[in-house]
């Protein structure tokens, strides 16, 4: 029996909160956990997998708050939290030295301050997929997984994942899962190859919640395979480009 579900939008209180860093667990030698805590990230909530929060990396190891504000930021999605114990976690993709993120997720002294705004609101999944396609590159790991938490134990579909290495991924017996290797090729390249080799015979059956995000250029591909093969209704889609190429102030509209 085909069942039905929608993607909800629901606002959120926008917050400040500042945090410190408190530990660093590195999952691949280029992708690394780091939890945040204070008490200020009592009370945070997050109601959609896909949700963004704004990361201000400060350079002091003791920034105030009008430091904190002024600081650079980017956008991620938090992974998971204690709203009780005030923690946080983050899950950043490491390729080199260059910008502001990557460093600080890599080597911020624990202890560092830095702070969190949002998010501002969400996309709530109610009801249940009658299947699922997730597909992303290392920045949509984190909103991939937390949709993999909202599957119960009789989901079924698949996750493609690219990256440079693997990164580990619990999902439920009937969810397949496949790694797509980037070696050189440019970002969101190969995924965007994987995606338009999906025909209309490859559509699951019923309801199907469809999310691709990865470098911008994963767009155009992907939006062809959901709502042009697949003709899956465009309120039970999400499409992003999560980062842009050459544009570091660049993020994913909300």
């Amino acid at each position: 029996m085909t069942t039905t579900f929608r993607l909800e939008p629901r606002g959120l209180d926008l917050r400040f909160r500042r945090v410190r860093t408190a530990a660093r667990t590195w999952i691949t030698p280029t992708y690394v956990r780091v939890r945040v805590e204070g008490d200020e990230l009592i009370g945070f909530t997050s109601l959609g997998a896909d949700d963004h929060i704004r990361v201000f990396f400060a350079g002091a190891a003791d920034a105030s708050i009008d430091d904190l504000r002024a600081a650079p930021s980017r956008e991620y999605t938090p992974l998971a939290w204690d709203a009780d114990a005030g923690w946080l976690d983050l899950e950043f993709a490491i390729h080199g030295d260059d910008g502001i993120a990557a460093p600080w997720a890599a080597s911020a002294p624990i202890g560092s301050t830095a702070a969190i705004g949002g998010p501002r609101g969400s996309k709530v999944l109610v009801g249940r997929p009658d299947a699922w396609l997730l597909a992303g590159d290392e920045t949509a790991i984190p909103a991939i997984r937390r949709f993999v938490a909202q599957m119960d134990a009789a989901a079924s579909g698949r996750v493609i994942l690219e990256g440079v290495h693997p990164v580990p991924l619990e999902t439920p017996a009937g969810i397949d899962v496949s790694f797509v290797q980037r070696g050189s090729a440019a970002p969101g390249s190969a995924l965007a190859a994987h995606l338009d080799a999906l025909t209309a015979v490859d559509r699951p059956d019923g309801a199907v919640l469809g999310f691709i995000a990865a470098e911008q250029a994963i767009v155009k591909p992907g939006r062809a395979l959901l709502l042009g093969r697949w003709a899956l209704a465009p309120d039970q889609v999400i499409v992003k480009g999560y980062w842009k190429r050459g544009d570091t102030e660049y993020h994913a509209p909300h």
